[in-house]
């Protein structure tokens, strides 16, 4: 992708030659400017020890291409771009909050009142995100599967050549490979066996309880009672009691199924003007499933003798205890941080145990999340070359590791490594990907910036054969999870950037569903809540977000949306869903021509700070030349005439689209 501003400087010296025709040579005309470019470089190096790093940027101008949302055939998505050579971390926290976005090392930012679908940047304050019904049931679901629960048609398939000999360098376990899982696995079957005679042993001493209270009269004899089901009960759901510090293992709920298949017998009967179906049967109060279950327990309680478990019945559910509560059965997660900046994996989270119990065995998966910073893997190039194709039916051809790179490894980012005071997160500030590991395999990568203020998600992709872990929605709840964690080592890191949100386009809808939520107004850049906005974009697409606070007072059709609302309308998305969107249009950035010719044609003209630019502002603006950096007021007279009239027309659209601060910060770069 050619920089147009690179070329402008071809065009300048093949039109006028004025570095020729000047009466002095370069060297003499830098020596004249040496004194007057001072205070530019005061200023540049000041920026650079304030800690915000020097940032070079490059206009590439307008672009016009088809749109991936809306599917337009013309070129009806407008957006400006940038080219960054190199980027501070509070420089693009800047321009985020301005309406920026990158891929690879390409800045873009819609012009809202052009383009076809206008794009919001929206985020979420992590301490007051409240998970969703649905959000919560993606991570019990995950959870199910780690705890070997899922439902065995459900669980994905081990690739046979998944990286026998890659370590999963976890900090926790440095030795775990995938190979050694495979040489786990043939005692699999067996644990699993072990298992479930467990729970057909307790399953059977329910159903032989059952037939004693029918003997004994407690339960009716002449109707069919349901089967007794015993299951295993997943570690969220699991409840420590202060007596004898028990834990809870398994549960049945044959109590509910026994109490609802009396009632509805007796119904029945009752229907036909027939005598209750049994003299011996107990009064409507003690068909409880509460009484139902205690009834049953009392019958069991032989099983400790014989199984070291302890039953009682809790409020309809028959549950089996064990009597002392062990550590490796609580399964909880463990964080393993590491504030060297130099290291190669910064953090790690990690999610395993092995629960072992009166001889029997259950082989539990290890989920491990490690953090990287951002460069190419082999490894991770696989997986995504596998995800492009086989989700998003990419051909083969087109899924390069060049275009790989350009699009989720390269970064302009100025990594900062961690401080001690407060002010850095143990990782460092910059580009990350976030590795998902289950049991020494990949599954998963998060592409990742982690900024002053936020962590903002860029691109995830995932292994197809896990698509049922909807681990798009769970990598959200893990970086906004993350977000809170470290506020302790740098309270400034608050927020969670979820992208772009495009209210017309379904696929982008999802992005609402983590709540409370806030689109940047794209006029003043103030941040509104995306309830407040909601009623405005779904009339228009294009809306001043800042005035919709005002509007909505005046008027009553426009009440907030329901929460209950908003999950029917995001229940089906996730966030690997956009995925395919995103990545055409930077394929479309990619291939577009830059055009510079419509320069001063109107931009975003409602914006107050692009209404009117002094040439005393341009002035101000730091440009890099050849080697030189200074304010463009000491570098001015080395243009003629026509080549500074075009200059100053790009800059005064460079400093309508960045703003006043960061263009006085960042370097504007003619090559």
């Amino acid at each position: 992708m050619g920089c147009f501003l690179c070329k402008s400087v071809s065009e300048f010296d093949s039109e006028q030659s004025w570095g020729e025709k000047k009466e002095k040579s370069e060297s003499e005309m830098a020596g004249k400017m040496k004194s007057e470019a001072s205070s530019s470089s005061r200023t540049r190096n000041n920026i650079i020890n304030s800690g915000r790093g020097a940032s070079k940027v490059a206009d590439c101008g307008r672009n016009r291409s088809s749109c991936g949302y809306c599917k337009s055939r013309g070129p009806t998505s407008i957006s400006h771009g940038l080219w960054a050579h190199s980027l501070s971390v509070n420089d693009y926290q800047d321009l985020l909050d301005r309406g920026w976005r990158r891929s690879g090392s390409f800045l873009y930012k819609p012009e809202m009142e052009r383009t076809c679908c206008p794009s919001y940047t929206i985020r979420l304050r992590a301490a007051d995100f409240s998970p969703s019904k649905e959000q919560l049931r993606v991570a019990r679901r995950l959870q199910r599967f780690l705890d070997g629960n899922l439902d065995s048609n459900k669980a994905p398939k081990q690739k046979e050549d998944s990286s026998a000999s890659k370590e999963t360098h976890s900090c926790a376990d440095p030795q775990a490979s995938s190979s050694e899982v495979k040489k786990s696995s043939p005692s699999n079957g067996a644990e699993k066996t072990e298992g479930e005679s467990l729970l057909n042993s307790l399953t059977e001493k329910i159903t032989n309880a059952i037939d004693i209270c029918i003997e004994s009269g407690l339960f009716p004899n002449d109707i069919q009672l349901p089967k007794a089901c015993v299951k295993k009960v997943s570690q969220g759901k699991r409840k420590l009691f202060v007596e004898g510090s028990e834990t809870l293992l398994y549960t049945s709920n044959i109590a509910f199924q026994i109490a609802s298949a009396i009632k509805r017998a007796k119904q029945a009967l009752e229907h036909v003007h027939q005598p209750r179906i049994s003299k011996d049967t107990v009064d409507e109060k003690e068909l409880s499933p509460k009484t139902i279950a205690e009834k049953l327990a009392s019958s069991l309680n032989q099983l400790a003798e014989t199984s070291g478990l302890s039953v009682k019945a809790c409020n309809g559910h028959i549950n089996f205890y064990l009597g002392v509560n062990k550590a490796y059965l609580d399964g909880s997660s463990e964080i393993v941080s590491n504030s060297e900046g130099s290291a190669t994996r910064h953090e790690s989270k990690v999610c395993s145990s092995e629960n072992n119990y009166d001889g029997s065995s259950v082989k539990r998966r290890r989920l491990e999340i490690h953090m990287t910073r951002s460069s190419f893997d082999p490894e991770e190039f696989a997986l995504y070359r596998r995800y492009q194709i086989n989700v998003h039916n990419d051909s083969p051809d087109r899924v390069t590791e060049s275009s790989y790179r350009r699009f989720l490894v390269d970064s302009p980012l100025i990594f900062v490594p961690p401080t001690s005071d407060g002010t850095v997160p143990p990782c460092g500030f910059g580009s990350f990907h976030q590795r998902y590991v289950i049991d020494g395999q990949l599954v998963a990568v998060g592409v990742i910036d982690i900024l002053p203020r936020c962590l903002s998600s860029k691109y995830l992709f995932w292994d197809p054969d896990f698509a049922f872990l909807s681990l798009g929605k769970y990598s959200a709840l893990q970086e906004i999870n993350w977000v809170k964690e470290n506020q302790i080592h740098c309270p400034s890191l608050q927020f969670y950037y979820l992208g772009y949100y495009i209210h017309s386009c379904n696929k982008m809808r999802y992005k609402a569903a983590y709540r409370p939520s806030e689109l940047l107004c794209p006029l003043r850049y103030e941040w509104v809540s995306f309830d407040v906005a909601r009623p405005f974009l779904d009339r228009k697409a294009y809306v001043v977000l800042s005035d919709c606070a005002a509007l909505q007072d005046g008027e009553s059709s426009a009440p907030n949306a329901p929460e209950q609302a908003m999950e029917v309308q995001h229940h089906d998305n996730s966030l690997e869903d956009t995925n395919d969107v995103l990545m055409h249009q930077m394929e479309e950035m990619d291939d577009a021509e830059y055009d510079s010719s419509d320069i001063d044609s109107g931009g975003e003209s409602s914006d107050p700070e692009s209404i009117q630019v002094e040439d005393g502002d341009i002035g101000n603006l730091l440009i890099g030349m050849r080697g030189t950096c200074m304010k463009y007021k000491d570098l001015q007279r080395a243009f003629g005439a026509r080549e500074r009239g075009h200059l100053e027309s790009q800059l005064r659209r460079y400093l309508r689209v960045v703003g006043k601060e960061l263009g006085e910060q960042m370097v504007y770069s003619l090559g």
